[in-house]
């Protein structure tokens, strides 16, 4: 089997292509910039792993791909304005986030393929934006409440467009917020667990985060790409929460990270509102029920593990903070 992966070198790319390379299934890894995924997955599966610079915004490329390299599954993870940025840039987002999945749709349905190539795309919590019920399902209507949130919905909808009108097999993973030691720097996971290794090590003096009153639903990244590949590998595509179905605040993150290394979150971590969104969603709590009776998937890490891996990995670079 073949399978392309977009956005390899962020967080879910890169631990989706592990997954499929440990299952046996060659790579293709699509990315705006090549980078450390490169270097590690391929030095591993120097066989089965490829990696190409993509520009996902040159129409009909996605196309000769598709008909060049003749996927089995694709997975887009292809995505911008995350994190702080959900504001950030409004065309390019909705370009990417939305315009490239109908490119990819279209690839699918005009390849002569359309049933035996499996299409999963990465939807986000962020659609349900102001929540009408808690835990949302995938029946809780979305009404998003940033540019990044409303591209998402453009994309999950198409989805389900191309699904039911022109046959194509493709499924959305409406994905809550998932976390690992892969993730960038501007996610919160990452900053509270950043800074709790570096005041621990006398590197930092304090952490300013925006809110530690937000509710998420946090998981564990690499058991999110579990769950996507379950459902492209299922005898008939659908869309499915994939959530913990538990909700902790950033506070609690930072309890957790700071304990870990001995101190007291409330004596180093400032609260300002200048580093707070423009808009937050509140209330995101998933119900995964049906992809837990479906496909036997559910979340097992806590955020507990989560932030002790995090910050365990923090303390161990020999770069930026010691």
């Amino acid at each position: 089997m073949r399978a392309i992966v977009t956005g390899v070198t962020g967080q879910d790319g890169y631990y989706m292509a592990k997954l499929l390379l440990e299952k046996g299934i060659a790579v293709l890894g699509l990315t705006s910039k090549a980078g450390t995924a490169e270097l590690d997955l391929s030095g591993r599966h120097r066989d089965a792993f490829q990696i190409d610079t993509f520009d996902y915004c040159t129409p009909r490329r996605i196309s000769m791909l598709v008909g060049s390299y003749r996927p089995d599954l694709i997975f887009n993870f292809a995505s911008m304005a995350t994190g702080e940025g959900m504001f950030d840039s409004p065309y390019e987002l909705t370009r990417l986030n939305g315009g490239f999945v109908i490119d990819t749709l279209d690839a699918l349905r005009e390849s002569g393929r359309r049933h035996e190539i499996t299409l999963c795309q990465a939807s986000s919590s962020e659609m349900y934006g102001i929540v009408t019920e808690t835990p949302q399902s995938e029946s809780t209507p979305f009404r998003p409440r940033s540019p990044y949130g409303a591209a998402k919905v453009y994309a999950h909808n198409m989805i389900g467009i191309y699904r039911s009108v022109y046959g194509v097999r493709c499924c959305s993973a409406i994905l809550y917020n998932h976390e690992s030691i892969r993730r960038s720097a501007k996610f919160v996971t990452k900053k509270i667990a950043h800074a709790a290794a570096a005041i621990s090590l006398g590197k930092m003096d304090f952490l300013t985060l925006g809110t530690l009153d937000a509710y998420r639903d946090w998981g564990y990244a690499p058991e999110y790409v579990e769950a996507m590949y379950r459902m492209a590998m299922a005898d008939t595509p659908d869309d499915y929460v994939v959530a913990s179905g538990r909700l902790n605040s950033v506070r609690r993150l930072c309890e957790i990270a700071f304990a870990h290394v001995g101190l007291d979150y409330s004596k180093y971590v400032r609260v300002s509102a200048d580093k707070s969104r423009a808009i937050e969603s509140v209330n995101l709590l998933g119900n995964p029920a049906k992809i837990r009776d479906a496909l036997g998937w559910f979340a097992s890490r806590t955020v507990e593990d989560i932030m002790a891996e995090l910050v365990e990995h923090e303390l161990s670079l020999t770069t930026g903070i010691r």
